[in-house]
């Protein structure tokens, strides 16, 4: 037991040892406190590092560069023009005011704060034409050139999303999200030449997707940024995942609702391969994971080897979905120093409350996640998963290395089963620890295979004490 506390209490960024921690952890182990305290401890100190943005105080009206907020007149040139003229006097707030503003894709640029006001409306076109010329994006972790992302900034520093209005990305059964399924035309083929590009180590720039093609692009993507703030408003409706930050440095998402429970891949907030993050008071309904947090896929995770660590999840609640708060399955650069507390998770469609997801092809790790203060109604699958075989794969070439996560003071009330633990044959999972949990009606039993170092403290199961 000792042997498995240090693990947990030892921890890396970047393959840089954590020593103020793990000296703090050997103090805690010498007097019998709590070994995950020394963990929690340097939430503190990420927290102070993510500073949101500030933007000069000069105001740019899209409505001063043609736009017209009838719901029908394309402003994609008044967007692009009040974003130009905004960067060019050194930043500012480009406002959206009340109004219903059809658009193309919107290209950020440096110290750039989109404003919506209370009753506008971003609408976006339904015409896939509308999102060239390509740029580089990722798709479920792997990067080309594909369709501009609804919102989007390659780049840049200091860029904000912020208000109180919508951003609607109007994709429906027969706009984008007909393209995740049957019948044609539809993503399968594209995905697969996809992942055999990134396999043969096709250069990015040779990964032409687009016209022709049917990768679906995100809502919102913010890449190589730093200084990210998305607050206030309301998105919805996404071709696929909504909120997607990538490669990014301080990234602040707070007060957000993200209303997309039924496309397909509709995760609500992703960030992917980023440094601090926090994900505050936000309240998701979602078709897919609720907030995940991924690292890259497979060869081209392992090419650009960019993990996501310190990311703080705090008082969110989320509805619909298929993961509350998910790790993976993208893992491949690794995940670190996740902490989640004080959030609500119920719905009869969300299926797990904490999830992490992974394969053998993956590989990566995910490793000191800690989470408490979880109240969860019902789900409609396992409270708490955690899987290194998805897709059904159960064995490949790399192994994905999980462990040190620590649950604590998690209440369930109805779901089908408290834990679906799943590691790889010859691959456990290693260190699980849940203390001070409660699961009140659990119609099925466990499915706990592959786990070593698995700790149950005060944890109880319909009842009883296990």
């Amino acid at each position: 037991m000792d042997q498995l506390r240090r693990r947990l209490l030892a921890g890396a960024v970047g393959g840089v040892l954590a020593a103020g921690v793990a000296g703090r952890a050997d103090a805690a182990l010498a007097t019998g406190a709590d070994p995950a305290a020394a963990a929690w401890s340097r939430v503190p100190r990420i927290r102070r590092r993510i500073k949101p943005p500030r933007f000069p105080r000069r105001t740019f009206p899209i409505t001063d560069h043609g736009a017209a907020g009838d719901g029908d007149t394309t402003c994609t040139q008044a967007f692009r023009d009040a974003i130009a003229a905004c960067s060019a006097a050194g930043g500012g707030r480009v406002l959206v005011p009340a109004g219903t503003y059809l658009t193309g894709a919107i290209h950020l640029a440096d110290d750039v704060e989109l404003h919506l006001e209370a009753g506008a409306t971003i609408k976006f076109s339904r015409d896939p034409a509308d999102y060239l010329p390509v740029v580089h994006t990722r798709y479920e972790g792997i990067e080309l050139m594909n369709y501009s992302p609804f919102i989007y900034a390659h780049g840049r520093t200091n860029v904000a999303i912020t208000g109180d209005g919508v951003i609607d990305g109007q994709a429906d059964a027969e706009h984008w999200w007909d393209w995740s399924s049957d019948p044609p035309p539809t993503e399968g083929p594209d995905k697969k030449l996809l992942a055999s590009m990134a396999e043969e180590g096709v250069p990015v720039a040779e990964r032409v997707f687009g016209e022709g093609h049917h990768l679906r692009p995100n809502l919102i993507q913010l890449y190589q940024c730093r200084n990210v703030l998305i607050e206030g408003v309301t998105v919805k409706d996404s071709p696929m995942w909504n909120i997607h930050p990538v490669l990014c440095t301080n990234v602040t998402v707070r007060d957000v609702t993200v209303d997309s429970p039924h496309g397909p891949n509709n995760d609500g907030c992703d960030p992917e391969s980023c440094v601090d993050v926090l994900i505050e008071r936000c309240e998701f309904n979602t078709g897919d994971d609720c907030v995940a947090i991924k690292a890259g896929k497979n060869a081209d995770g392992r090419q650009v080897d960019a993990p996501s660590t310190n990311v703080l999840v705090d008082s969110c609640v989320m509805r619909d979905g298929n993961g509350g708060v998910t790790i993976g399955s993208e893992t491949t650069g690794g995940v670190s120093w996740v902490f989640a507390w004080n959030c609500t998770m119920s719905s009869a469609r969300l299926e797990r409350a904490v999830r992490i997801k992974t394969n053998p092809e993956r590989g990566g790790y995910v490793r000191d996640v800690y989470v408490k203060d979880i109240t969860v109604g019902q789900a409609a699958d396992a409270v708490i998963e955690v899987a290194l075989n998805y897709e059904n794969k159960h064995t490949g070439p790399y192994f994905p290395d999980v462990g040190r996560i620590d649950i604590r003071r998690l209440r369930a009330g109805r779901a089908p089963r408290a834990f679906s633990l799943i590691g790889n044959p010859g691959n456990p999972i290693k260190g699980l620890r849940v203390t001070n949990s409660v699961f009140e009606e659990m119609a099925e039993d466990d499915v706990v295979t592959d786990v070593t170092g698995l700790v149950l403290r005060n944890v109880w199961v319909n009842g009883r004490r296990v």
